[in-house]
């Protein structure tokens, strides 16, 4: 609930462990759902650290993208896995305020009562059900083009990757949408575009034109937030994971590549030595 808040694993991990010392030194004899009792009070932690997040990305050095969180048979501790933790459904939850955020996801995801929604945001049931219900007309606007299904994922992304690891322009862009959008988060530590990149041949031409300047990678799938994802490697050490969002034409809307050492450190099964030949594929 937390990551889902946030979209940063370090930040959502303190909470876990705020919550959990707090819940080993209370006595919760008198709680009658203790699920809903821990959820609210990291909700509240949340909800706190969700302000002070919010003006750091405002300094951001380019663009900000969530931390990756690994899921799947990869991650080191089983993740409630639903559409909510992708990376395009946790940056359209970046554009709500605060309030719709938490009301949103409390409810929505979590299935929380507006009684204790209200609790944690300091207002009425009646405001919370309003902000919960504005939240989710701006999500379903923001998701109005259908997304490809798994196995059509893993299609396209196969496909893409054959492509990118050929260097091939053509076939990069017939794999992207017209307007796609190639978002990279250095945040300052990396070299990275600080602006946007969009159109389908703008796109390709940057992945190829970057693969030929910095040398080949090593790419290894992996699971993020439910999703499959490509983990780079340059020499042995992982310098930036990818996630897509492809409609369900096949075709890709967004590529957003973390590049941000610091956001991928919680990233450590797929360390150098996770890297074997069978697993690592080389690629521009």
């Amino acid at each position: 609930m937390a990551y889902r808040l946030l979209g940063t694993v370090s930040d959502a991990e303190d909470i876990e462990q705020d919550v959990w010392l707090r819940a080993s030194s209370a006595d919760l004899s008198g709680v009658r759902d203790l699920r809903a009792w821990l959820v609210t009070v990291a909700a509240r932690r949340a909800y706190d650290v969700l302000g002070s997040a919010r003006v750091r990305r405002e300094t951001y050095a380019g663009p900000w993208l969530p931390e990756p969180l690994l899921t799947g048979p990869d991650a080191s501790e089983p993740v409630l896995v639903d559409d909510s933790v992708s990376t395009a459904m946790l940056l359209v939850m970046e554009r709500l305020s605060p309030p719709e955020r938490v009301a949103f996801v409390l409810h929505d995801v979590f299935e929380v009562p507006f009684e204790r929604i209200a609790e944690v945001l300091g207002t009425t049931a009646v405001a919370g059900r309003q902000l919960a219900s504005r939240a989710r007309r701006r999500v379903a606007a923001a998701q109005e083009t259908p997304r490809a299904d798994r196995p059509q994922r893993e299609r396209v992304l196969a496909a893409f990757r054959a492509a990118y690891l050929a260097g091939d322009l053509e076939g990069l862009v017939a794999l992207l949408h017209p307007d796609a959008v190639y978002v990279t988060d250095g945040g300052g530590r990396v070299k990275a575009a600080r602006r946007l990149i969009i159109g389908a041949e703008r796109v390709a031409t940057v992945l190829v034109r970057v693969g030929q300047r910095r040398g080949l990678a090593s790419t290894v799938t992996l699971e993020v937030g439910g999703e499959t994802a490509l983990a780079l490697h340059r020499e042995g050490t992982l310098v930036g994971v990818d996630t897509y969002d492809i409609g369900d034409d096949g075709r890709i809307l967004a590529l957003h590549r973390v590049l941000n050492p610091d956001k991928l450190a919680h990233v450590t099964l797929f360390s150098a030595e996770a890297v074997t030949p069978a697993a690592a594929v080389s690629s521009p």
